[in-house]
């Protein structure tokens, strides 16, 4: 059985509560249709979905979908669709309401990992990943291969990222903990999601760039496929401004400066890449640094080969992108709607307004962005891409000069 939880903010006493025998899925929003029904201006009408994914013996599985236009917090993490541990709290909107989510079955617990050159792991705190004595992990949710699973880190419509240690990785030269990504067993099914993660995999084992996470193994393990790579300590821009507000228009132009370097870098290539899927969410801010890397080149495209299937985020995908076209200045054409997000905290597609026959950005009321920026917004987000910045370099140029 499930139970979800309405609490007071403050201090976190119930408030209603509801419960769900042999049910799959619940829905959660405004609209009265919904399972769960909370009259809040923040909520949206179908704001989240929680879905069983798997049950067993030892109890069930679930996942949290955020469908609402102010997004959804799980422990107070921004996710668009991640796994719901048990006793986690889901609040609808950033100072929205807060629902405690429960599953009343036995709590499912780790096993330690055997015992290592006689370390028994005793005096570490619980939070913690790895001994603090031998440095080796406490617990492992499944070994695939050398990789140990330490955490789930999220799981999209592709596949299912996790916090891995690899135990051969001294001898191999690698780093002993990545990021291990695992197709999901619906998207194998599909002949074209199969071809994007090999892509994937094969593209960035071809890079080598500081803004771009590096290629460490590629493999195929009891029919589903894995790619494993560096692991970027760091928070995407997306999560940054949903939880501490907008940026400074200076660091803003600073991490777009950032992007285009990378960019040039993909654009460069022989044949030149398109990213495809720019946008806030796929840009990390590593925090050793303070430097911009690119995440998720699971949609990367070969300039000049067929035209394919539309990829990109609404608001964010320029106009030739929509109909299967890309080119190199549909990655510099979101740009500029990332920045619109990171200096409003709003979707820019808020922004996008009718003038003559095309749409564009209007930016006029945004108080921090400077005629001078406005301007290369304006020409960056041009509907004709011969009308836009041609290079990456040609855009840096730019936002140089409104510093």
């Amino acid at each position: 059985m499930v139970s979800l939880t309405l609490l007071e903010p403050q201090k976190k006493t119930p408030l209603q509560q509801w419960n769900f025998e042999n049910q799959s899925l619940i829905k959660v929003g405004r609209s009265t249709d919904n399972d769960v029904v909370i009259s809040d201006n923040l909520v949206s009408r179908h704001h989240l979905e929680l879905r069983q994914i798997s049950s067993t013996d030892d109890g069930s599985y679930w996942q949290v979908i955020n469908h609402g236009i102010n997004g959804t917090f799980l422990n107070g993490v921004l996710v668009n669709k991640d796994t719901l541990p048990d006793n986690s709290l889901l609040q609808l909107a950033k100072g929205g309401p807060i629902l405690q989510f429960k599953l009343q079955q036995p709590r499912i617990t780790q096993s330690p990992t055997p015992v290592l050159h006689g370390c028994t792991h005793e005096g570490n705190s619980p939070e913690n990943l790895f001994c603090i004595h031998c440095g080796h992990p406490l617990s492992v949710q499944q070994t695939i291969r050398h990789y140990q699973v330490l955490r789930t880190l999220g799981q999209g419509g592709m596949g299912t990222t996790y916090l891995a240690w690899n135990a051969a990785a001294l001898s191999a030269g690698h780093p002993q903990l990545l990021v291990l990504k695992q197709m999901n067993a619906d998207m194998a099914k599909i002949a074209k999601a199969r071809e994007l993660f090999e892509r994937e995999a094969h593209i960035l084992q071809s890079l080598n760039h500081p803004g771009i996470p590096k290629y460490y193994d590629f493999f195929v393990e009891g029919g589903k496929k894995y790619l494993a790579m560096e692991l970027i300590h760091g928070i995407d821009l997306e999560r940054l401004v949903l939880t501490k507000g907008p940026v400074t228009p200076q660091q803003a132009i600073n991490w777009m400066i950032q992007t285009c370097d990378i960019l040039d870098y993909l654009h460069s290539q022989e044949p030149p890449l398109i990213h495809r899927d720019i946008k806030p969410a796929n840009l990390m801010v590593r925090h050793a640094d303070n430097r911009i890397v690119v995440l998720d080149f699971g949609a990367v495209k070969e300039i000049g080969t067929a035209p394919g299937t539309r990829i990109g985020a609404e608001g964010y995908c320029a106009p030739e992108q929509e109909r299967g076209q890309p080119l190199t200045q549909s990655d510099l054409y979101a740009v500029g709607p990332t920045l619109i997000f990171l200096l409003t905290g709003e979707n820019p597609f808020k922004f996008y307004r009718l003038r003559g026959r095309n749409f564009h950005f209007n930016v006029d009321r945004i108080p921090t962005i400077t005629p001078k920026l406005k301007e290369v917004i304006e020409q960056v987000t041009q509907t004709l891409p011969r009308e836009r910045y041609q290079t990456a370099k040609e855009l840096a140029k730019a936002l140089a000069d409104c510093l």
